[in-house]
């Protein structure tokens, strides 16, 4: 456990009043119960988050940043890939069209994707 490791690197919890003082070192609880709670407010933190993309979804709402990618690149990705172009080749030579990344390249996993997307099973191996 967490608290077990920090305790035997021999760092201590300190509060601002000074050390904790009694009989045995309370620091191990304490280190115990704040990982408890750190680990419940996480999981509470992604369930909010999950049931907030949920509810955009169904609000119809799109989650993630603007596609990068249009019926001309895939078109272009497509004649690539027949020339047996490898994935990194292929996005090197594909451009951005739209949106703040305009004029740079996709990357390697977005030009995968988007072969995915398009129903195409077969890609270029990585040379």
């Amino acid at each position: 456990m967490l608290a077990e490791r920090l305790k035997a690197s021999g760092i201590g919890l300190e509060f601002l009043s000074g050390e904790l003082q009694g009989l045995h070192d309370p620091s191990g609880v304490v280190f115990t119960v704040l990982a408890a709670l750190s680990g419940m407010e996480r999981e509470y933190i992604r369930t909010r988050t999950l049931e907030g993309h949920e509810s955009a979804r169904a609000r119809g709402k799109t989650i993630g940043g603007a596609s990068v990618t249009d019926e001309a690149m895939l078109a272009l990705a497509l004649y690539l890939r027949e020339q047996q172009h490898s994935l990194r080749d292929i996005a090197g030579r594909l451009v951005i069209a739209k949106g703040k990344r305009k004029g740079g390249h996709p990357s390697p996993a977005t030009v995968l994707r988007m072969f995915r997307e398009h129903g195409e099973k077969a890609v270029p191996s990585e040379e």
